[in-house]
């Protein structure tokens, strides 16, 4: 039985990071909280974005760690995350802006017996 995770990535999501690792190198993700772009998975190159004191680790998405707000994960804590490629304009500061693709969080609500099991961990 494969580990429950927080955050997870459809295929599409791994054929873009892989394309933008492979101009880019090392990326971090960070899910927004709105302002400029609204509430969406950001990419950015590593090191190219500050984390802060209170930001969570969710888990990678194909050796790229992916990060959220304290405030953000106390609202989303009992949902998985899904993150997904569809047609359209990314964020201006990600990096798959202008590739005619952005990233797309989905979710879906953990069991109680998921959740739990996420508690103890």
């Amino acid at each position: 039985m494969k580990a429950l995770q927080r955050v997870i990535a459809t295929e599409a999501t791994l054929a873009l990071l892989r394309q933008l690792k492979a101009r880019h190198g090392e990326l971090i993700f960070f899910q927004s909280g709105g302002c400029c772009d609204g509430s969406a998975p950001m990419c950015y190159p590593a090191g190219e974005f500050t984390l802060g004191d209170t930001d969570v680790h969710l888990g990678e998405l194909d050796g790229v760690p992916f990060y959220i707000g304290a405030e953000q994960y106390e609202y989303w804590k009992h949902t998985q995350l899904i993150i997904d490629v569809v047609d359209g304009n990314g964020g201006m500061f990600s990096l798959e802006n202008g590739s005619g693709k952005r990233f797309l969080t989905r979710s879906r609500l953990f069991t109680d017996d998921e959740y739990q099991a996420l508690q103890q961990h």
